[in-house]
């Protein structure tokens, strides 16, 4: 799923910082997953897409650049609701994971995972959200309808102190290296 991929990426920019700079976001290391992320700049009207990928913009069926996040519910508590979510993802410097339950034109439901990681902007903080909007199965009808309703089904935090450690990968020598490079030059 794009989500656990854009927040590894995102995991190991950041290292011990809370989050890291829009700057050091490569589009490369996030190939497999840039058709599903975002980026969200904050304005006076609320969070708004900067960048949209195309795989997102497929599942709404127009382009996303420009366009109020909060629009892609057409529940006016739920927009209330999502504000807020960012909001927060900038307050605390914390990222979220939501799970969405969502529906098509044509009355398909499916499935989708949220998530939004805080970004820094030339050092400053409520600047910038980087986020993916993923189905948990692609569904057959991409591009041939799109999303009527969206409702977050399940919400988790991620805090700035819940930095994952991950353990270093045990390096095993029980037999000698396959490749040797031995020191010479060329004559």
């Amino acid at each position: 799923m794009s989500t656990r991929l854009v927040f590894d990426y995102w995991d190991v920019l950041r290292g011990e910082r809370s989050a890291p700079e829009r700057g050091e976001i490569e589009p490369g290391a996030l190939r497999h997953a840039l058709a599903d992320t975002f980026v969200l700049e904050n304005e006076p009207i609320g969070p708004v897409f900067r960048l949209a990928g195309t795989r997102l913009c497929a599942l709404f069926g127009s382009e996303l650049r420009g366009r109020a996040f909060a629009a892609l519910w057409p529940d006016v508590e739920a927009q209330g609701e999502m504000r807020r979510l960012v909001q927060t993802v900038m307050d605390e410097t914390a990222g979220a994971v939501a799970g969405l339950s969502a529906e098509t034109m044509n009355g398909s439901p499916v499935y989708l995972e949220l998530l939004l990681l805080p970004l820094r902007y030339r050092g400053r903080t409520h600047a910038r959200v980087l986020g993916a909007l993923s189905p948990a199965l692609t569904p057959e009808w991409l591009g041939l309808d799109t999303l009527a309703s969206m409702r977050m089904i399940s919400l988790r935090m991620l805090w700035p102190s819940a930095h994952s450690q991950r353990a270093p990968e045990p390096v095993a020598r029980s037999m000698p290296p396959k490749f040797l490079v031995l020191p010479g030059g060329r004559n």
